[in-house]
């Protein structure tokens, strides 16, 4: 799928600037292909390590787009979240702040099992929390979560899960794609607010499908989601945004990606980051052909690009003075 985003903008785009994209055979070894100026890829595990280390070595002028260690630091849904904290605050936005939202992970399936009618909190969590898989890999699996209600619902998870509080947002969320230095933030429709009148109603879990039928008849049957206009929500100051960004971009050493934001309704001014995705559908982005085509040509060009310094068995950003890139540190590889 992500490959053939890329194969659409071929015609109008990527060809008028001279850029080719051949999709590389993943049943034949990478160093008996190409050569390529850019490896751009969504594949992961020690043996296409193996085969990267080797290409770059038979092709060390090749661009490798990004580093799989770096890329499947977001397929554990703790340590995704866990790189916000290496975020400096915006210096110039007082008013603003963001986080997290409060969450646990539970290896073992004993601790689900509580035997008391406690339902105001769990591991230090208020309820409702939302249960998600502990792996983010992409796969359906992956992607099932319930909201729970009380430890009753606690019954049909599987560990590890990690738990989430729940936080009311406005039934808005913001999506902010990230290519390079490039920046775009959006905003979609998410799951209704719940009203804590009715919290002490609400015993047991809902899977995601189910979340419309909680506050109303009115909202049953998607009308909710239909009733909502994304233009009456305010959207997240652009210097927090475009902050979160760099500071992600810094942190995670990667070049595409893009992370979901909330707005703490309680708070008003603090945002929290709730989900982050290696490659997502860049076609949902508005203007994206344009966007990926700029960073393709910054990166041929030198100007922005990732590869291994095959000497040292390190992976280190290219500035335009063909060095180090002015804000990326070398994390050493050498056990990966």
């Amino acid at each position: 799928m992500w490959f053939r985003q890329l194969t659409l903008l071929a015609p109008n785009h990527t060809k008028q600037r001279g850029i080719d994209l051949i999709k590389i055979d993943s049943d034949k070894p990478l160093v008996d292909q190409g050569p390529f100026d850019c490896v751009l890829h969504k594949l992961y595990g020690e043996e296409w390590r193996n085969q990267l280390r080797q290409y770059v070595v038979s092709n060390p002028s090749s661009v490798v787009i990004d580093f799989p260690d770096a890329i499947e630091r977001l397929h554990n849904r703790i340590s995704m979240l866990d790189v916000v904290s290496e975020i400096d605050e915006v210096e110039d936005d007082v008013t603003s702040s963001f986080g997290v939202p409060k969450q646990v992970v539970v290896y073992e399936p004993e601790k689900l099992k509580v035997e008391d009618d406690e339902t105001a909190s769990f591991e230090g969590l208020k309820f409702p929390v939302i249960a998600k898989p502990l792996v983010a890999d992409g796969s359906a699996k992956s992607h099932k979560m319930l909201l729970i209600f009380s430890t009753e619902g606690f019954d049909e998870l599987k560990t590890p899960t990690v738990l989430q509080e729940f936080v009311n947002h406005g039934g808005m969320i913001f999506k902010v794609y990230v290519v390079g230095k490039y920046v775009k933030c959006v905003k979609r429709k998410s799951l209704p607010d719940i009203d804590e009148e009715k919290l002490e109603s609400l015993h047991g879990s809902l899977s995601f499908s189910q979340i419309s039928n909680l506050t109303s008849d009115e909202r049953n049957d998607d009308k909710y989601y239909k009733m909502m206009d994304t233009e009456d929500a305010a959207m997240p100051p652009m210097s927090l945004i475009t902050n979160m960004a760099s500071g992600l971009r810094k942190a995670m050493k990667l070049h595409l990606f893009n992370f979901d934001v909330i707005r703490d309704t309680k708070v008003g001014n603090r945002y929290l980051v709730i989900d982050i995705n290696y490659f997502p559908g860049y076609a949902k982005m508005p203007g994206y052909e344009s966007v990926l085509t700029d960073f393709f040509w910054d990166v041929l060009n030198k100007k922005e690009a990732r590869s291994f310094n095959c000497d040292k068995e390190l992976m280190k950003l290219v500035g335009n003075n063909g060095g180090y890139g002015d804000d990326t540190e070398c994390p050493d590889v050498s056990s990966a």
